[in-house]
């Protein structure tokens, strides 16, 4: 009886169209928290973004430096621009520190090394925050 019951064909799953899920995901990037906010889920908005934005001021107060893309060889190729990217992804706080002048060189230190880990983690941070949105949005997740 299972082995008939494999062989039923299953109904597609219908794809959301991405009029819906897109401005979610924007708001996202853009403002940590700010996509579940817009999909009426406040309290799990407000903590995402406050974790977000935490993890993002902790970096400047330790005055972490914000990646800037090299090429060179394979390696720092990878951890400068993938560090940039995740700096790029916590939106709007990136561009005001960026536009209100921080700009920290890197300097050795541990301080400023796990004040540098906290930008990029507060970027990873904002990622996962920005697909929790799109499940959401799309029906995957309640």
């Amino acid at each position: 009886m299972s082995a008939d019951a494999a062989k039923i064909p299953q109904p597609a799953k219908q794809s959301v169209p991405i009029s819906k899920w897109l401005p979610v995901v924007l708001i996202a990037w853009a403002i940590p928290g700010g996509g579940h906010v817009y999909l009426k889920q406040t309290q799990r908005g407000a903590l995402v973004g406050a974790a977000t934005v935490i993890c993002f001021l902790f970096g400047l107060m330790m005055r972490g430096a914000f990646f800037e893309p090299q090429t060179g060889d394979l390696l720092l190729t990878l951890i400068n621009v993938g560090g940039h990217i995740a700096n790029l992804m916590v939106g709007i706080p990136y561009y005001l520190a960026t536009w209100l002048g921080y700009n920290q060189v890197d300097v050795a230190g541990h301080v400023h090394d796990y004040g540098t880990k906290f930008l990029v983690g507060a970027g990873l941070l904002n990622i996962l925050n920005m697909v929790d949105a799109w499940e959401i949005a799309t029906g995957e997740k309640s």
